[in-house]
């Protein structure tokens, strides 16, 4: 059952879907509307891998050069040859810090730059892959301060957002806070890991199950953010997991990216190769074996996520999807605010819709 969702498709430059429906709040005392707002977590990620991708697009970033050409401390603890391209595929082995972080310490972007700066590698940087789940935004956007003096967030309001008219926010105005729906049934941190603990040697996960997810979520707070955190939270910029959007505002950025808006063809079709196939994932394992990665975006080499396997977007934990279909030219977004975490990759709820797109279209899927 939903609480509150909405899915959004554009088609060719169309909107052919706009629906919304349920409530923002557990209690439903507030209706959903089209431009109530949701945290698509991981689904951060797309916005923040575009961000990165246009200034390569523009040859301002080499994708293949090592982060420390534009973040020089980061090349300490045999960091050195580690390249953009590798943290935007979530093989780095830079997947947490040395140390778990207080909220407090997560709150500032700098200490936590120093921190991954001092981190050494969990496995040779390259060889394997484990899923970058808030080490992804910290480090491409330290980087992309580096070489712009913005933001990710910044950049993407005025240079993404604002020019095609997309309702999507890294580091959320205060003034839009009362847009934001509750999050229900969002899983704890302590959930996911229960009584895992980090291994002592911090290259060797296979003898730990879930060891890399216990590091990876060294920056996650041990109980549910307070309404006051929760606000900061929202406010501040975490470019791979707090992404603030509508259905429509992401579905928009996708159809933009359909309409080769935003990046080129030629671009595009290199940021949506595999990098890795179908590699076991050392962070998050089989939940994840189902698709594989590109240069920022989610694959769906396997269909697992509706029937194109040529599409390439991002989901989010508890549900949330995007994609774009280059073929197609389809912009296509869900959103929800009840979270189901069974499905770490293809919420059966989105798979659905994806599926009655495709077949109302009646293209093919490939």
């Amino acid at each position: 059952m939903e609480v509150g969702a909405a899915v959004a498709v554009w088609v060719d430059g169309d909107l052919v879907v706009n629906l919304w429906g349920g409530s923002a709040d557990a209690a439903g005392t507030r209706p959903w509307r089209q431009d109530t707002l949701t945290t698509v977590l991981s689904g951060s990620k797309a916005l923040t891998a575009t961000c990165v991708h246009q200034l390569a697009d523009r040859g301002e970033l080499n994708l293949h050069a090592p982060v420390a050409r534009y973040w020089p401390e980061f090349r300490q603890a045999g960091k050195e040859a580690i390249t953009v391209a590798m943290v935007l595929s979530h093989r780095s082995g830079v997947i947490g810090p040395n140390a778990r972080m207080s909220w407090q310490q997560v709150t500032d972007w700098d200490f936590v730059c120093e921190q991954l700066a001092l981190a050494e590698p969990r496995w040779e940087p390259g060889s394997a892959q484990g899923y970058h789940m808030t080490t992804f935004g910290f480090i491409l956007g330290e980087v992309f301060r580096r070489i712009t003096g913005r933001t990710v967030g910044q950049y993407l309001r005025t240079e993404i957002a604002e020019p095609i008219g997309a309702d999507v926010h890294i580091g959320l105005s205060p003034f839009d806070q009362s847009r934001c729906a509750e999050r229900v049934n969002k899983p704890h941190a302590r959930d996911l890991l229960a009584d895992v603990q980090a291994p002592s040697d911090p290259t060797s996960l296979d003898d730990h199950p879930k060891a890399g997810l216990s590091i990876a979520m060294g920056f996650a707070p041990d109980d549910e953010l307070g309404s006051n955190d929760l606000h900061l939270w929202r406010q501040l910029e975490f470019p791979g997991t707090n992404a603030q959007v509508s259905a429509l505002g992401l579905a928009t950025f996708y159809n933009a990216l359909a309409q080769e808006k935003l990046l080129s063809r030629e671009h595009m079709d290199l940021v949506r190769v595999s990098q890795g196939g179908f590699d076991t994932d050392l962070v998050l394992g089989p939940r994840v074996a189902d698709h594989g990665w590109g240069l920022g975006y989610m694959l769906n080499q396997r269909a697992v996520n509706g029937p194109n396997q040529k599409i390439f977007g991002h989901g989010g934990l508890g549900g949330s999807f995007g994609f774009v279909d280059l073929e197609h030219r389809i912009g296509y977004a869900y959103v929800m605010n009840r979270f189901d975490a069974s499905k770490a990759n293809a919420d059966p709820r989105s798979v659905a819709l994806s599926n009655e797109v495709y077949a109302a279209l009646d293209v093919a899927a490939d």
